[in-house]
């Protein structure tokens, strides 16, 4: 009876070791705190979290206190995707801006900026950087979250970002395995599909995941994605020939392998998160995402006993589970040694200030202009804003207006949604000069539309594209910033405003 209470004990251990949940608030709850005791090893953390660096530190201090090693995980991509800065925007261009500068050095260093910001706030698991190939221009959840369309630039910049980002202690977590570049379907709604053949997979999508592999990463993320050249019948996340064959035995990789938040409908929908759950461990994935949309005990606990059962059943291996536990601790031990050596005396006074405006010189490098300098008068800056996808999220400020008002006195500005004519955003401009910015033109024809008709009715118009710069360039002057980021904004206001 002991030995079986042992062994019991022992898998639910590893149950809710392989488990990185969500949770609601800025602080610990306490049910997760008394999870934390009982085996869980790491925790995600999102927008609803963080308030301040300070209140963050707080946090992440309160679950050390339950375990020294804890893994706390957040999805800080920089640019875009933000969750340190989520309400403000972020201090980081992000990827694509990145990749139009194409200096690796530069990259490592914003990448090392990141991480150092993230290691002083207690965080020390980053889902971060995006590897994937921005093979296909009308992708609705990656875009400018990509280095870009050319294979090498994305892996060299991969590369470079995992090792910034580990030089500091921070663990990477290159996403989103075997990639997620050439879907024309956001996973958070539904499951998308690649239909590229095995040729195009390796000379493509692998590549910036092998360069990753060979920087150290010490986590990949899978994506809830069908690749039938890869497996006619699985997500990545669900299919042994992908992780365990692919990822494991043909490329050699042998650090953590974390899925993608399993509430996304990809998986969700079809499997539901317990069954899919099982199926992921089982199929080679060694650490569970959830808590984005499901952020409870409840969560926690069903899951934990989904994994349990499976094990108790015979449809998941006892070994598989202890293996993936296994691979969680020993990250989680990284973690907690790399914070030691790198990070000594990290919140005293004189401590190493880091790169605070590295994130700002990088945005003012990605940024193209073409056309010639408008003379401004009084400028009216009209944002045409399509629905966030779920991975930005809606509740980050994007745009230029709040930075070219910073610099530019009397500047008046609205956010206009589809449907709303040209002629409200001409006659709320009247005479000011009209700044029309807008994000991924290419793949809304009514931002297309309203362009046309505006440059049209006003050849003065300065045109700016925070998202892919696919569209053909309008307007006296076109600036393209390669995101959408806080900094991104600044950068362009600066060229607006002729500073």
């Amino acid at each position: 009876m002991t030995v079986l209470a042992h062994r019991v004990d022992s898998v639910t251990r590893d149950a809710l070791a392989v488990l990185q949940p969500g949770f609601e608030g800025t602080t610990a709850p306490d049910w997760l705190l008394r999870q934390v005791g009982e085996g869980l090893t790491a925790v995600g953390l999102f927008g609803r979290n963080i308030a301040s660096p300070e209140q963050l530190a707080a946090l992440t201090a309160q679950l050390r206190a339950e375990r020294e090693d804890v893994l706390v995980a957040i999805d800080e991509e920089g640019g875009d995707v933000t969750r340190l800065e989520v309400r403000d925007g972020s201090s980081f261009p992000g990827n694509l801006a990145l990749g139009a500068v194409d200096d690796t050095e530069l990259t490592r260093e914003v990448a090392r900026e990141l991480g150092r910001r993230l290691a002083e706030c207690g965080v020390n698991l980053n889902w971060a950087p995006s590897a994937d190939i921005n093979s296909n221009p009308d992708n609705p959840v990656i875009g400018v979250r990509s280095f870009g369309a050319d294979t090498d630039l994305a892996a060299r910049h991969t590369a470079a970002y995992v090792r910034g980002l580990q030089a500091v202690g921070v663990a990477a977590c290159t996403k989103h395995f075997p990639g997620h570049g050439d879907t024309n379907v956001d996973s958070h709604h539904a499951l998308p599909r690649i239909d590229a053949d095995l040729d195009t997979l390796y000379a493509r999508e692998l590549v910036p995941f092998k360069a990753a592999i060979a920087a150290g990463t010490k986590a990949v993320m899978s994506a809830h994605i069908l690749v039938p050249a890869l497996d006619p019948t699985r997500p990545a996340t669900l299919s042994p020939q992908i992780l365990t064959g692919l990822l494991r035995k043909e490329l050699g990789y042998e650090g953590l392998i974390v899925t993608d938040g399993m509430e996304m409908n990809a998986i969700a929908g079809t499997y539901g998160i317990e069954r899919g759950s099982v199926l992921a461990i089982a199929a080679g994935a060694d650490a569970i995402c959830v808590g984005g949309g499901l952020a409870d005990e409840a969560t926690v606990l069903r899951l934990r006993d989904a994994l349990v059962e499976a094990v108790r059943e015979g449809s998941l291996p006892e070994e598989r589970l202890a293996d993936a536990a296994a691979r969680v601790r020993a990250l989680a031990d990284w973690t907690r040694r790399s914070r030691a050596a790198v990070a000594p005396g990290a919140h005293q006074e004189g401590s190493a200030p880091g790169a605070p405006g590295i994130g700002l010189a990088a945005a003012r490098r990605a940024v193209r202009a073409t056309g010639k300098p408008v003379h401004l008068s009084r400028p009216y800056v009209a944002t045409l804003a399509p629905v966030a996808n779920i991975a930005v999220g809606d509740e980050t400020p994007w745009g230029v207006a709040a930075e070219l008002a910073a610099l530019v006195p009397d500047t008046a500005w609205a956010r206009f949604a589809e449907g709303s004519p040209a002629a409200e955003i001409l006659a709320a401009a009247a005479d000011r000069t009209l700044v029309v910015v807008v994000r991924d033109a290419h793949r809304h024809p009514w931002m297309t539309e309203a362009l046309d008709a505006l440059v049209a009715a006003r050849p003065d118009t300065v045109v700016v594209e925070m998202g892919l710069p696919r569209a053909e360039p309008r307007g006296a002057l076109h600036i393209a910033t390669h995101g959408a980021s806080r900094v991104c904004g600044r950068a362009a206001a600066e060229i607006i405003a002729g500073v």
